[in-house]
C-alpha cells in the first residue's frame, strides 16, 4: 500500500481512508482448523507496507502553474488542451507526464545575452588632464591652486561648467586613483 497525500483533503479524512483501505485488505474470515481447508481455496496472503518514497503522480492546478512558471489564469486558458483526472470529490488533477509534455512544448531556446553596459559615470575628463591633476597634486599643490591653474589655462571642465572648483578637482583625483 502506498501512502499518498491527496491535496484538498483534511488529514483526518485521509486517515479514515487509509484505515478503511487497510480493513479491506485484511482477510475477514476465520481460518479453519489445520488440514480442513485446502491450499487451493485459501485466500492469498496480503502484505501491507508503507513506501519510503512516493513520486508525485499528479498536480493540482495551482501546483501545475507554479511548476510551469505561469500564472493560474494562463493555466486556466490551457486547461482545455490538457488531459486532467477528475477526482470523486470534484478536484481535477494534472498528471505529471502531461505537465512535462506541456513544459516541453513551451520550452524555448534562450536568447543570447546582451553585452553588459559599463557601470558608473563615463570619464568626462580627458586622460591627459587627469594625469596633469595627479602630477600637480603629487608635487604638493593644493586643490585650490590646481583649480586656479586650470582656469588660467582655460581648460574646459568635464560638463562644460564655468570654471574649475577645488571639489571638482578632488572628484577627478578620486576617480583617477
Amino acid at each position: 500500500m502506498i501512502c499518498v497525500r491527496l491535496y484538498g483533503m483534511s488529514r483526518r479524512r485521509q486517515q479514515r481512508r487509509a484505515d478503511k483501505a487497510r480493513r479491506h485488505l485484511q482477510p475477514t474470515h476465520r481460518s479453519a482448523p489445520m488440514g480442513a481447508q485446502s491450499s487451493a481455496t485459501a485466500p492469498p496472503r496480503v502484505v501491507v507496507r508503507q513506501a519510503s518514497h512516493v513520486e508525485r503522480l499528479a498536480y493540482s492546478r495551482s501546483q501545475a502553474a507554479k511548476a510551469l512558471g505561469i500564472s493560474l489564469s494562463t493555466l486556466r486558458r490551457l486547461l482545455p488542451y490538457i488531459e486532467t483526472i477528475e477526482m470523486p470529490w470534484g478536484t481535477s488533477l494534472i498528471p505529471v507526464d502531461e505537465l512535462e509534455r506541456i513544459a516541453a512544448e513551451r520550452r524555448r531556446t534562450a536568447r543570447p545575452r546582451l553585452e553588459p553596459a559599463t557601470r558608473g559615470r563615463k570619464p568626462a575628463v580627458p586622460p591627459e588632464i587627469a594625469r596633469r591633476l595627479c602630477d600637480e597634486r603629487s608635487a604638493g599643490k593644493s586643490l585650490r591652486q590646481i583649480a586656479d591653474g586650470l582656469n588660467a589655462d582655460r581648460i574646459p571642465t568635464a560638463h562644460d561648467g564655468k570654471k574649475w572648483w577645488p571639489s571638482t578637482v578632488r572628484d577627478v583625483l578620486q576617480r583617477a586613483t
